[in-house]
């Protein structure tokens, strides 16, 4: 299986967009954090975090195709869960296990958070919390690219909007040095 060290490798050299590489960081961490909450192997959840969007930046034009073509790009490094994972994420197949369903929740969940603490003047993550995010949540203009029904999936793996924002916020303020924020 792929090594972190060659998982960013990679990152760095499909992913010329600096933020969308701190976007897949911060599924990285939430993922693990997840892991460690539903006792699962940190190392498949956070890979798969890291690297759900590897082939961004050749299909986003092109959705039809996002997830195909990071698992081709992977292909044979790789487990069948990562592989399943990914293709989930961006519903290129039912999301039937708990990885699958957590990335799903988890991807539009970092960008949320980051939107609610670019909004604070500090533009920190330490300036937000669970209320304030869950505040935002109610509000339709804010952060409008990160669906609500899609975070609110984290109900199917048995967890409150509530307890799942605690979880993410948590993982993505210990790499906050990493994210800038």
């Amino acid at each position: 299986m792929i090594t972190r060290k060659e998982a960013i490798e990679l990152l760095n050299f499909h992913i010329k967009t600096r933020n969308l590489i701190k976007h897949c960081l911060a599924v990285e961490a939430v993922m693990r954090k997840f892991a460690q909450y539903f006792n699962k192997d940190e190392e498949i959840w956070g890979l798969s975090g890291l690297l759900h969007d590897l082939d961004y930046e050749y299909t986003k034009d092109s959705p039809d195709i996002h997830g195909i073509k990071t698992v081709e790009i992977l292909s044979g490094k790789i487990s069948e869960e990562m592989k399943n994972a990914i293709l989930a994420h961006c519903e290129k197949k039912p999301r039937e296990t708990l990885i699958e369903k957590v990335l799903y929740a988890v991807d539009p969940t970092t960008g949320f958070i980051v939107a609610g603490a670019l909004i604070k003047p500090e533009k920190k993550l330490n300036a937000i919390d669970v209320k304030f995010l869950l505040n935002r949540f109610k509000e339709k203009s804010f952060a409008r690219g990160a669906s609500r029904e899609q975070m609110k999936t984290c109900e199917e793996f048995g967890l409150s909007l509530e307890k799942f924002y605690e979880i993410s916020l948590e993982a993505m303020k210990d790499i906050s040095g990493e994210l800038g924020l």
